[in-house]
């Protein structure tokens, strides 16, 4: 029992708390950096000419293949080398897999942004946001950062969370490889819209379950259960069929309005609003949602390491 808990339990807290701690240093190598450099070589070579979305298809498909089974074998070796080892390489794939601090900061400087000058403002949501920024308001650069925290929570923390519990340190980053995948290729434009409409469904697949769980893991640390009912009414309402129930869950907390038509790509892609509520962000609402997002992230912690822990038993039963 003892090694189980240093197996499995300890990297999760300490990948945790590393991240809670540090967010993604500049300085260090990152892995999906790496997935971005593959990504983006598969695509210069292979959309082009015929059969884009074959060709766009089996790339992501034996992409997270290599990433998941060339992880599975590293992690393999190290647990039957040295428990240390293993240890440390997976708290450092849960490191590099969680998102959350990064985001958060990048989150609070974009509305001291704004609160300095528009054009700021603009400059700083651009690092987190893929739409285009160039014409957005002081609201609508708010909304936007709001929306890509919520977002976020899901994608960047409690979706690597649900697949560490379930598939281990190889799914965690295989993972991470479906979503780098949609980040970059996963668009409806000219460009991309057969090359990576794959890609796309397959982070849609992976993002399902996770973005339910997000949703549920912020009502509950507000405290307000009733939100579910607004949860379930605006959660459909996004282009994505997962981006919506975070997103919703946090304009219910805040009771504003996020969503809208935004453009991408000089593209303008309509989207519907999530929420009634009209009103004007301020910086309070920033701090209230990065509290829920906290809050939600423990929980998600938690949850994970209860999976994994029964899971766990469960092999080792057999």
């Amino acid at each position: 029992m003892q090694d189980f808990l240093i197996i499995f339990i300890l990297p999760l807290l300490l990948g945790w708390l590393l991240d809670h701690l540090l967010g993604d240093p500049l300085w260090l190598p990152h892995p999906v950096v790496g997935f971005g450099k593959m990504i983006g070589w598969c695509e210069h070579r292979f959309n082009k000419g015929g059969h884009r979305m074959l060709k766009g298809g089996l790339t992501a498909v034996l992409l997270v293949l290599l990433v998941f089974s060339a992880f599975f074998a590293v992690d393999y070796f190290l647990l039957r080398w040295s428990m240390l080892a293993a240890v440390t390489f997976r708290t450092i794939i849960v490191f590099y897999c969680l998102a959350g601090t990064t985001l958060v900061r990048e989150v609070r400087e974009v509305f001291r942004a704004v609160d300095r000058s528009l054009d700021e403002g603009r400059r700083q949501v651009a690092r987190i946001v893929g739409r285009d920024t160039t014409q957005l308001s002081a609201q609508e650069i708010r909304t936007a950062a709001l929306e890509t925290l919520a977002e976020n929570l899901s994608d960047g923390v409690i979706a690597p969370l649900f697949w560490l519990a379930v598939a281990g340190v190889p799914g965690m980053l295989a993972y991470k490889m479906v979503n780098t995948l949609d980040s970059m290729i996963g668009y409806r434009t000219e460009r991309y819209r057969q090359f990576g409409c794959v890609a796309a469904r397959m982070d849609d697949v992976a993002n399902f379950l996770p973005a339910r769980l997000t949703a549920l893991l912020m009502v509950l640390a507000s405290g307000r259960l009733s939100l579910l009912k607004f949860v379930h009414r605006f959660g459909a309402c996004h282009a994505s069929p997962n981006s919506g129930y975070p997103e919703s869950a946090l304009a219910g907390i805040l009771n504003c309005r996020f969503g809208g038509p935004h453009y991408y790509y000089g593209e303008l892609f309509p989207k519907p609003y999530i929420g009634n509520t009209d009103r004007t962000l301020t910086t309070a609402d920033m701090r209230t949602a990065v509290r829920i997002n906290r809050m939600a992230e423990c929980f998600g912690v938690v949850t994970a390491g209860v999976v994994e822990f029964a899971l766990g038993l469960f092999i080792f039963s057999l």
